[in-house]
């Protein structure tokens, strides 16, 4: 097949276009370099511009989009912007990119479509669902709303019954969990979700929306300090700086590795795998946050400090683990790579790469200065 890959030369991109072209794809990678991800004057990587055709365009031009397309049996839309806490305040930039990209792709597919064309895949995130699912013992599932500041600012970290207001316990989110995003970020991406999903139907297309959990692994933007909380805990544990867990610790994530993400994603451009669905691509196993942090401590050897500091950003949530049993029901793929081993492949490979200032304690000092940022009152 070809493949356009919008993003493509971002972390699950380059990854997947690796995936797709051993497999005999041609793969087209289009992708505006953010200095933010990829750092100040970057350019195509020589890996991946041996596995691609690589070019430099914005999803927001429309007139790049309109020519990048002809040919294309397939498109992997992950160009968007993905901080959550970033995302609070750089509203007009976020719906730009993410929403009005992904109007003017489906613009060009709608009105000029190659006639190729037959598998439309986007790049969603478990965002969407907000805090997602858990169990009460006398309501049964329920989706907690988003988490009160005076419960976080009190200590009260955990969600709680949005019927009776008593504890809950984390459950396993299906996809057909209500949409409450609590970032801007995870609305932008319920957005371009729907909006695939619907123009995919209307045009007789495969659209597959993939809401993707904590992706890591090696590769992954070292210098983003909006995403990826590995990257940014490697980066201090090797300079020996503290590693500043939020509210207690016992937050957690369904991490889910990088090549597990690829193949995946690979799986929905199957021929066989047809329709227009939302899937789960995760784990379906919780890792609390302070287990993370105290692991790469461990494995660098290093002198950090783990600190618990009892702050916390708007907008996060607590848990998350996905059901990931519809993603095997269609495309017969588990993600089955187990936590310990992806993160010593993930911190094998930092090791390498020469410690970075992602800016992480900038941009909490940006989300203070904007309100977004709190702590537990003691």
């Amino acid at each position: 097949m070809n493949v356009l890959i919008t993003g493509g030369a971002g972390f699950i991109g380059s990854h997947l276009a690796r995936h797709l072209a051993e497999r005999g794809h041609s793969v087209t990678v289009f992708d505006n370099l953010s200095a933010q991800v990829h750092g100040a004057g970057a350019t195509f990587s020589p890996a991946l511009a041996a596995l691609a055709r690589c070019v430099k365009g914005d999803v927001c031009d429309a007139a790049a989009m309109r020519e990048i397309l002809q040919g294309q049996d397939a498109v992997v839309h992950l160009a968007a912007e993905t901080g959550t806490g970033q995302s609070m305040y750089a509203v007009e930039h976020y719906a730009r990119v993410n929403v009005q990209g992904t109007a003017i792709l489906l613009d060009e597919i709608v009105n000029r479509r190659p006639a190729s064309l037959g598998k439309l895949i986007v790049a969603s995130s478990r965002a969407v669902y907000g805090e997602g699912e858990y169990r009460c013992p006398g309501h049964g599932r329920v989706f907690p709303q988003a988490r009160l500041l005076s419960d976080m600012e009190a200590g009260r970290f955990e969600p709680r019954c949005p019927v009776c207001g008593e504890a809950v316990s984390l459950a396993p989110t299906r996809e057909d969990a209500p949409f409450a995003p609590s970032s801007f970020y995870g609305l932008t991406k319920q957005v371009q979700e729907q909006m695939v999903l619907m123009f995919g139907a209307a045009q007789g297309l495969d659209a597959f929306a993939l809401r993707y959990q904590n992706v890591y692994g090696p590769g992954q933007s070292l210098i983003n300090p909006y995403t990826g909380i590995l990257a940014i805990f490697s980066n201090l544990a090797r300079q020996g700086r503290a590693l500043n867990v939020f509210e207690d610790g016992l937050e957690s994530r369904d991490f889910v590795y990088i090549d597990d993400v690829a193949a995946a994603t690979a799986a929905c451009l199957r021929p066989e795998v047809k329709g227009v669905a939302a899937l789960n691509v995760g784990s379906g196993v919780p890792t609390p946050v302070r287990e993370v942090a105290e692991a790469i401590v461990r494995h660098f050897q290093s002198a950090s400090p783990v600190t618990v500091s009892g702050a916390f950003r708007i907008g996060d949530i607590r848990h998350n683990v996905a059901d990931i049993s519809k993603l095997e029901a269609l495309t017969g793929i588990v993600p089955a790579t187990p936590f310990a081993e992806g993160l010593a492949a993930f911190l094998a490979w930092a090791a390498g790469e020469a410690p970075k200032d992602s800016g992480f304690e900038k941009s909490l000092d940006e989300l203070k200065r904007r309100g977004l940022m709190g702590h537990v009152h003691s």
